[in-house]
């Protein structure tokens, strides 16, 4: 069950679980123990009021006048009468027994910046029960992450409460997971150290009976005793422990167990992480972003493991298929503010579309973004390959529309058009790469139509950055010819950020370059104004470029090559921290594109909504070029190779080694 906006107070709620009209009761089918929030109002939290943090907000509003000052008296029943003061310690107790059916409790959370330039969450109220799947969702800056870090017990410095099941585990996946054991294996061993404890356990206690003088009495003793472990053993499925191990290594691809921590990337470190978590046999796993540095196969499995999970799952994720298969809730983050929606992605994206259209907003860009995406949803599989391959044939069509006549106020990405471009317009063929004593690419062979936009998939060291590096002249092949179109104008955007923008400027600064107008195509545009359309507001144009999130300088760097009027775009993981309001923006604006785009992307719905041809990189250095979206990809691929078990990436052998 869930209740929203309760009228009836918090403590009858907990105490009764009577469905009442305040409830909203759960009709979803796929998981009849569904999970749940409650959510409920500051002032019916007058009975539970908890431990030190709370702080007045959280209680019924102070009576004015004679006896207000001192901390000030509350309503009650007869005027003037003081209520008696309870133990802080008795008030602790009872939410501990009114609450103790939660995973996780949130009553009257706030957080407040330090310099309380702005409030990032505002008097939130949401109890979880065990086995909830949440996807958690909003706008870059919303305080996804920081919510998680206060679940997590990381951030303290905030009002209210915010508390778990006492007695209960929860494992933590940052966006920047730090590791604190020399080796891959000793990370992952400690992972599961706990589980073969237990193993050790029964396997000690099953040596006493070869012990020929054992009493009879002891005997029955060790046999209940083996019982009891046995039972913990089958629950957790700790029989096939070694090869759970070895199956989550191999599909969340990490790095040899002999790998030395100290010299990981940051994708490699937060993989045997996310290894490590959900190897550890928590009750509540808290994620922020666990699909960034994921290849889609691996994010297939991750999807398959948590839908299984039967522990607590709250997870921040743009990838909208992750949350279409396995939230059971969506929360969004919007303006401080928490609010729970019943049902996976496409539901949430319907009850969205519905109220910007009883707001009257339907008719913004926004409104008709989210309103596109929705059709796309709606239609059947074939209906979506065939629209991403309709685009080839609409380029002409493409590059002789104007822009929209909304285009200054819009508030969603535009991307100018560049020189029209010829027959030719990148061919690659028997291309072959080698990096140290690795073959990357073996005998690469494609052809880049017009208005193609290609997404490339594949493994982490794959060979993907490598291949784009090559495409834009920074780097040669071994062997093989890459030929660029004449009349080609590319521009591209890796994955390291950072090291392409000046952390001492601002936002404004860096994308304008101190230009009050930009020239996009044929139009021009106020430089503010196209800020906005990156989520850039007001104030937020004079933060530093060096105090910026992930995907903040991200929405930086794409606004920066947007403009440049190229008609070939090289994006290598674009998608990675954006949000999904970003995500939908930067898809209807390539769509609308005159022009090519190559896409490094992980994001499978990202690329079933705009590719039109998927490079994919299928092991022993071979690549195959595919037309179609990436749903019928992987169905030819399936039809080519068989199902095959998702395994740590392998290389073809060099032939000079």
């Amino acid at each position: 069950m869930v209740a929203s906006k309760c009228n009836a107070t918090l403590l009858k709620l907990l105490l009764t679980c009577t469905v009442t009209h305040a409830f909203i009761t759960s009709k979803l089918t796929q998981r009849p123990h569904s999970p749940s929030f409650v959510s409920t109002s500051s002032r019916e939290l007058d009975n539970i009021l908890p431990s030190p943090w709370m702080k007045s907000a959280l209680f019924a509003k102070k009576k004015k006048g004679k006896g207000s000052g001192g901390g000030g008296s509350y309503k009650s029943g007869a005027r003037g009468q003081q209520p008696q003061q309870e133990k802080q310690s008795v008030k602790d107790a009872r939410l501990d027994s009114q609450t103790r059916q939660f995973m996780f409790t949130m009553l009257g959370l706030s957080k407040t910046l330090p310099d309380k330039s702005k409030t990032i969450l505002k008097d939130i109220n949401l109890c979880f029960y065990p086995g909830a799947k949440i996807g958690v969702v909003g706008l870059n800056g919303s305080g996804k992450s920081t919510l998680i870090k206060i679940m997590a017990g990381i951030d303290k410095e905030f009002d209210g409460t915010a508390r778990p099941l006492p007695g209960s585990s929860i494992g933590y996946l940052s966006q920047e997971p730090e590791l604190e054991y020399e080796t891959v294996k000793e990370c992952i061993d400690d992972a599961v150290q706990s589980s073969r404890d237990i193993l050790d356990e029964y396997n000690t206690i099953s040596m006493k009976l070869a012990d020929p003088s054992i009493e009879d009495e002891e005997m029955t003793k060790v046999y209940a005793d083996m019982e009891k472990i046995g039972d913990q053993i089958e629950a957790a499925n700790l029989w096939e422990l070694d090869r759970t191990v070895e199956r989550a290594m191999d599909a969340l691809r990490l790095p040899p167990g002999d790998a030395k921590t100290a010299v990981l990337s940051g994708g490699e470190k937060r993989r045997v992480s996310l290894c490590r978590l959900l190897l550890a046999n928590h009750d509540m796993l808290l994620l922020d972003e666990p699909t960034n540095h994921l290849d889609a196969e691996s994010i297939s499995w991750l999807e398959q493991f948590l839908d299984q999970f039967k522990g607590t799952v709250v997870c921040i994720t743009h990838d909208r298929y992750f949350l279409e298969n396995v939230a059971g809730w969506i929360l969004e983050l919007d303006r401080g503010q928490g609010i729970p929606f019943e049902g996976n992605y496409s539901g949430w994206l319907d009850a969205k579309d519905k109220r910007l259209t009883s707001e009257k907003k339907d008719q913004t860009a926004a409104g008709r973004a989210v309103a596109a995406e929705l059709e796309w949803v709606r239609s059947n599989p074939k209906a979506k390959g065939t629209k991403s391959k309709a685009r080839l044939k609409r380029y002409d069509e493409l590059l002789a529309a104007a822009a929209p006549q909304e285009l200054r106020n819009s508030g969603q990405i535009y991307i100018p058009p560049g020189p029209r471009l010829g027959d030719v317009v990148i061919e690659v063929d028997g291309v072959c790469k080698a990096f140290d004593d690795r073959l990357l690419i073996n005998d690469m062979k494609f052809s880049f139509p017009p208005a193609g936009i290609v997404g490339v998939i594949g493994p982490n060291g794959a060979g993907k950055t490598t291949l784009i590096k090559m495409l834009m002249g920074k780097d040669e092949p071994d062997s093989g010819v890459i030929k660029v179109g004449e009349t080609v104008s590319m521009v591209g955007v890796g994955q390291d950020r950072m090291e392409e923008l000046d952390p001492a400027k601002t936002v404004y600064e860096e994308i304008s370059g101190g230009l009050d107008d930009l020239e996009l195509g044929t139009q021009v545009m106020n430089s503010r104004a196209y800020c906005s359309w990156f989520g850039f507001k007001s104030g937020q144009q004079q933060a530093k470029v060096g105090n910026l999130s992930g995907g903040e300088r991200n929405r930086v760097q794409l606004a920066k090559i947007l403009k440049a009027g190229a008609n070939m775009l090289i994006l290598d993981e674009p998608t990675n921290d954006l949000d999904v309001e970003t995500l939908r923006s930067l898809e209807e604006a390539l769509l609308s594109f005159a022009g090519c785009a190559m896409v490094v992307s992980h994001d499978r719905y990202f690329l079933d909504r705009v590719a039109t041809h998927i490079l994919a990189c299928e092991g022993d250095s071979k690549w195959h070029w595919f037309e179609g979206n990436y749903a019928e990809y992987e169905a030819n691929r399936v039809k080519r190779l068989g199902e095959t078990s998702i395994k740590r990436i392998k290389y073809a052998p060099l032939l000079n080694a």
